[in-house]
């Protein structure tokens, strides 16, 4: 499936999304005793949180998806436990032999993935990776419905939604309350916050310290393949990351003019 990069202005629209959801009201009961069973195993989800570098309520919002919050099967897709996964993805963990228990199927759904390179969990990388982990389906396919592993049991979802693999249904609506819709939760409980993002300054290319351009490079990190020395300093290497991210180079890098 062709790859989603992490972008401005998809971060611009995942915060707008998460910052406007709203737990459809016949939802309440069920979402918060989600949250409440999701808290009582925090200590499993920090554990192997500790480990891949991802915060624990994004591993438990994929839990929730891919188990309903059950320890006795994979996190790669729901599998039992008692031996490697048979649906999509086949045959994990491939090392190792089963019964495997929870915490070695969680580490390795999420190396499989490579959340550990992830640098900056934002909440707008948070909820790139969780539509990542459930693939792109939705956005590059179905764009006019945002997709249910986030959304679903919000304002933001009615209907539509893949019964199978590559097999989708415009009539059909998820049963399975979405990862953002779990975070909220979580955030309004006040176990989890998020922080609203800067206002994205405007910077030019520079070998000089620049002021604020720590929160540019900062920025740039949190998106996969490119890595920046936070130093201030918006020369050649920020402007090729910012070529990558956007298709352009900083605003007064003599490469505009070439």
């Amino acid at each position: 499936m062709p790859k989603v990069n992490f972008t401005l202005r998809l971060a611009q629209e995942y915060n707008r999304l998460y910052r406007s959801c709203k737990t459809a009201p016949l939802r309440f009961g069920e979402v918060d005793a989600i949250v409440d069973t999701i808290l009582e195993n925090r200590d499993r989800y920090e554990d192997v949180s500790s480990v891949v570098g991802a915060p624990w309520f994004f591993l438990a919002a994929i839990h929730n998806m891919e188990s309903g919050l059950d320890f006795t099967c994979h996190l790669h897709n729901g599998d039992p436990l008692s031996a490697r996964t048979v649906h999509v993805p086949a045959g994990r963990p491939k090392s190792g032999k089963p019964p495997f228990t929870w915490e070695e199927s969680a580490e390795d759904a999420l190396r499989m993935r490579r959340i550990e390179r992830v640098e900056s969990w934002s909440l707008e990388r948070v909820l790139y990776e969780l539509e990542r982990y459930n693939g792109w389906g939705y956005r590059l396919y179905h764009p006019y419905v945002l997709s249910p592993y986030l959304w679903s049991f919000s304002n933001h979802y009615t209907s539509g939604k893949y019964t199978a693999d590559g097999r989708w249904s415009d009539t059909a609506k998820s049963r399975q309350c979405g990862a953002a819709v779990i975070l909220r939760r979580l955030e309004e409980r006040g176990e989890i916050s998020f922080s609203e993002p800067p206002e994205t300054p405007l910077f030019y290319y520079s070998t000089g310290l620049v002021e604020g351009s720590e929160k540019l490079q900062e920025f740039l990190n949190g998106i996969e393949g490119i890595t920046l020395r936070v130093d201030g300093r918006p020369g050649r290497k920020t402007s090729n990351a910012v070529k990558k991210a956007f298709g352009f180079y900083l605003a007064e890098d003599p490469r505009n003019n070439g």
